[in-house]
C-alpha cells in the first residue's frame, strides 16, 4: 500500500532531519541507514523506500539544510547597504550557525565528499545557494563606489564564501587566529567603506587610478 502524500513527506522530513543531526552528533563515519533511521525514530527500511540510498539521503539532506539555513536570512541579505554590514551580517550568520552545530555539520559534509560521489555536488549546490545572496548584495551596494566597474561579483562572492567556510573550519583549531581573520575582513569592509564616503573629486582619482592600472595589468 503506498503511503499518503502527507505521511509519505513528513517521513522524508524526518530522514532529512535525522540525516543532518546524525552527521552533525555522530560524523559521516556512524551515518548509516541504522543511526539515520534511529535519530528520525522511524523503520530503516525508509531510508531506501524514499531516497534509494544513503549517499542520496545525505545529498538531500545537504541541500534541505542549506535551503533551510540561506531562506532564514534572505531578508536580511536584501537589506544590506555597504560592504562592511554585508561582513558584519556574514560574522552574525558565523556565530549562529557555529553555536547550532551547523559548523561542525559543514565539516562532516567536506569531509565525506571524496568517499561519497553524490555529496561533493550537493555541498557545492548548498554553498551556492549563500553565494547567489552574497553576488546579489555585492552587485548592489559595489555599483555605486569606484570599486564597482573594476569588480568581479560573481568571483568576489565566492571568495567571500570561501574565505568564511575556511575560517570556519580553522575555528576548530585555532579560534583565536579565526577571529583575528574576521576582523581583518571587517577592516576591509572599513576600506571600502572609506572609498564611497570620498568625494567627486577623489573619486575620480581613484577611478583613474584604477584604470590605468587595469591597461597596465
Amino acid at each position: 500500500m503506498t503511503p499518503e502524500p502527507d505521511k509519505s513527506q513528513e517521513t522524508k522530513t524526518k530522514l532529512l532531519e535525522g540525516a543532518l543531526r546524525t552527521l552533525s552528533e555522530q560524523g559521516i563515519a556512524k551515518t548509516s541507514a541504522r543511526t539515520v533511521a534511529a535519530a528520525a525514530g522511524v523503520n530503516q527500511a525508509l531510508v531506501f523506500y524514499h531516497f534509494g540510498s544513503v549517499d542520496e539521503l545525505l545529498a538531500a539532506a545537504c541541500r534541505y539544510g542549506a535551503e533551510k539555513a540561506v531562506a532564514q536570512y534572505r531578508t536580511r541579505f536584501a537589506s544590506v547597504g555597504s560592504f562592511s554590514e554585508l561582513l558584519a551580517l556574514g560574522r552574525e550568520i558565523h556565530e549562529r550557525e557555529r553555536a547550532g552545530g551547523h559548523m561542525a555539520l559543514l565539516g562532516q559534509l567536506l569531509a565525506g565528499a571524496p568517499t561519497h560521489a553524490a555529496l561533493g555536488p550537493a555541498t557545492a549546490t548548498g554553498l551556492d545557494l549563500w553565494i547567489t545572496e552574497i553576488e546579489q548584495v555585492l552587485r548592489r551596494v559595489l555599483a555605486a563606489t569606484p570599486l564597482g566597474a573594476f569588480t568581479d561579483p560573481a568571483g568576489l562572492a565566492r571568495a567571500v564564501a570561501a574565505s568564511f567556510v575556511g575560517i570556519e573550519l580553522y575555528e576548530g583549531v585555532d579560534e583565536r587566529g579565526a577571529h583575528a581573520a574576521l576582523d581583518a575582513l571587517e577592516q576591509l569592509g572599513d576600506l571600502v567603506t572609506a572609498l564611497d564616503e570620498l568625494g567627486p573629486v577623489a573619486q575620480r582619482a581613484v577611478h583613474r587610478h584604477l584604470q590605468r592600472r587595469r591597461r597596465r595589468g
